[in-house]
C-alpha cells in the first residue's frame, strides 16, 4: 500500500477543526492528519509551546499532537509572512525540520517547501500558503489505502477552497506568489478577506 496526500484549505479555522474532529471520529488516526490554521482570535488554541520560527525545530515537539487527539495537541508557532498560527501534525513536524528524515530543505523553504516536499504543486502551494496568511486554514492527509477513501469524503463534504479559482482571485487583485518577506494580515485585514468569500 502507497501512502498517498490529500490537502484541502478551509476559508477559516473552525471549519478545519470540525474536518480534523470528524476524520478521527471516522477512524483516521491522528498521525495521519496535520493542521495548519490562521486563527486571529485565539478561539479554543491550545498548548504553551511556540515555536519562534518556522525554519528552527524549536518547541516544534508540542504541535506534533498527543494521545488525545490531533487538536488536543494544537501549539502554536510563528511562519514568517503568515504570522502565528495554531498548528498540529506531521506537515508541521516537515515545516520545522523536527523529525528524522524530513525532506531536506523543506524547513529552509518554509511553507511552500514543506508543501512541495508532500508533493502538492508550487503553483497550488503558493496559492495554499497565501490562503493561511489572509485568514484560511490547511488541513492534509498523508495516509495509505484503508484511509483515503474516508479522508476524500470527510473532507470533499465541507466547503473547501478551490486552489486555482482562489489563485485567480488572488491575482486579479495583483497578487503574483506568496512573499514570506511581507507583513501578516492583521485580525481586522483577516476578517475583510473572509467576507469577500462567504457563501
Amino acid at each position: 500500500m502507497n501512502d498517498q496526500t490529500i490537502t484541502k484549505m478551509y476559508d477559516d479555522c473552525a471549519t478545519a477543526k470540525s474536518v480534523v474532529a470528524e476524520l478521527e471520529a471516522k477512524g483516521v488516526p491522528h498521525r495521519h492528519i496535520s493542521i495548519i490554521a490562521n486563527d486571529p482570535d485565539h478561539v479554543d488554541t491550545k498548548g504553551e509551546h511556540v515555536a519562534k520560527d518556522a525554519g528552527i525545530g524549536a518547541g516544534a515537539g508540542a504541535a506534533i499532537g498527543g494521545g488525545a487527539g490531533l487538536l488536543a495537541g494544537l501549539g502554536m508557532m510563528a511562519i514568517p509572512g503568515v504570522g502565528p498560527v495554531v498548528a498540529a501534525g506531521w506537515l508541521v513536524a516537515t515545516l520545522t525540520g523536527a523529525v528524522a528524515g524530513a525532506t531536506a530543505g523543506a524547513a529552509a523553504g518554509g511553507i511552500v517547501g514543506a508543501l512541495t516536499a508532500h508533493g502538492i504543486s508550487e503553483e497550488e502551494a503558493h496559492v495554499y500558503a497565501e490562503g493561511i496568511r489572509r485568514g484560511g486554514a490547511l488541513v492534509s492527509v498523508k495516509t495509505d489505502d484503508k484511509w483515503i477513501g474516508v479522508a476524500r469524503e470527510v473532507m470533499g463534504r465541507h466547503r473547501f477552497v478551490d486552489p486555482a479559482i482562489r489563485g485567480a482571485a488572488y491575482r486579479a487583485s495583483g497578487w503574483n506568489a506568496f512573499d514570506a518577506a511581507t507583513p501578516p494580515y492583521t485580525p481586522v485585514e483577516i476578517r475583510k478577506e473572509r467576507d469577500l468569500y462567504r457563501g
